[in-house]
């Protein structure tokens, strides 16, 4: 029996349609409507499964207003289920808008956790670092992706973006120019579909091994990059780092890395990378 008044937030199947769990079953059964991204593919998920229900549609050019009528289900007592095409709604899909506005008003709001792309390729990537940073999807345009790029070269975490196959090849190019070749990246492309496809190698390998196959180009993709190195770059003293740690503790970010390459001579960029580090690591933060 479902809960009165509730919005259902439903993860569903990125590929096989068996990769949904009992209890969104349970729920997709029961509730008085589901908010749909596309209509079409979540009759098809209900079918596969004997299920069948009461559709709207909810997805990115619609979703204000889609809003305001499953605010007034839910107001009238009604239950409601919110999913996408694949995935979990509100990762780089819709449904955050809906789930701020239902939350305003007051009204319950229940995840029911599944799958998920970005921790679907980092569970199978290898890549062990112990702190990631999930971006989705970098701008469309080449100078705007560059430029997001930049702001993300010196994190010292794994970093998670999504990507469409008809600009696979410009980003993993951006990627190159931006972060450079030897830094590891694992290709996760099609996660639990046929002609699933997860390649790890180093980012300056991975234009090759792309245009190798033009079957490796299609499909949607997930790219794992590594973060920087801190503890490779050279000349780091322990003396740089302390007078680093000294200034963190009373001075905001840039300007603790600012003063400390003027008294140390130390690369403010590799001192930046290692205040973000040190930042991280630290319990007050």
């Amino acid at each position: 029996m479902m809960d009165r008044s509730t919005l259902y937030v439903i993860a569903t199947p990125i590929g096989n349609l068996r990769d949904i769990s009992l209890r969104a079953l349970d729920v997709l059964g029961s509730v008085d409507m589901i908010a749909a991204e596309d209509t079409r593919t979540t009759r098809h998920l209900l079918a596969h499964h004997s299920l069948a229900g009461k559709m709207m549609a909810l997805h990115q050019h619609n979703e204000r207003a889609a809003a305001e009528k499953v605010i007034a289900l839910l107001q009238a007592g009604e239950s409601v289920a919110l999913v996408t095409d694949a995935g979990t709604p509100g990762i780089s899909d819709p449904g955050a808008i809906l789930v701020n506005l239902v939350r305003q008003q007051g009204l319950r709001v229940t995840p029911i956790p599944g799958a998920n792309a970005a921790m679907c390729a980092l569970s199978a990537s290898g890549l062990a670092e112990p702190h990631f940073l999930f971006y989705g999807f970098l701008p469309t345009k080449a100078g705007a992706r560059k430029r997001a790029l930049e702001e993300l070269k010196l994190q010292p975490h794994t970093l998670i973006f999504y990507e469409a196959p008809h600009r696979i090849l410009d980003c993993i190019a951006d990627l190159v120019a931006v972060m450079g070749e030897h830094r590891r990246i694992t290709i996760a492309r099609e996660l639990t579909k046929l002609f699933e496809t997860i390649h790890g190698c180093a980012l300056g390998d991975a234009l090759t091994w792309l245009q190798a196959d033009a079957n490796q180009q299609k499909g949607e993709f997930v790219l794992l990059v590594s973060g920087v190195e801190i503890q490779n770059e050279p000349g780091m003293s322990e003396q740089s780092q302390h007078t680093l740690e000294i200034l963190l503790e009373d001075l905001p970010l840039k300007q603790a890395v600012k003063l400390a390459a003027e008294i140390t001579g130390e690369n403010r960029k590799v001192l930046y990378a290692l205040a973000l580090s040190l930042k991280e690591k630290s319990p007050t933060e």
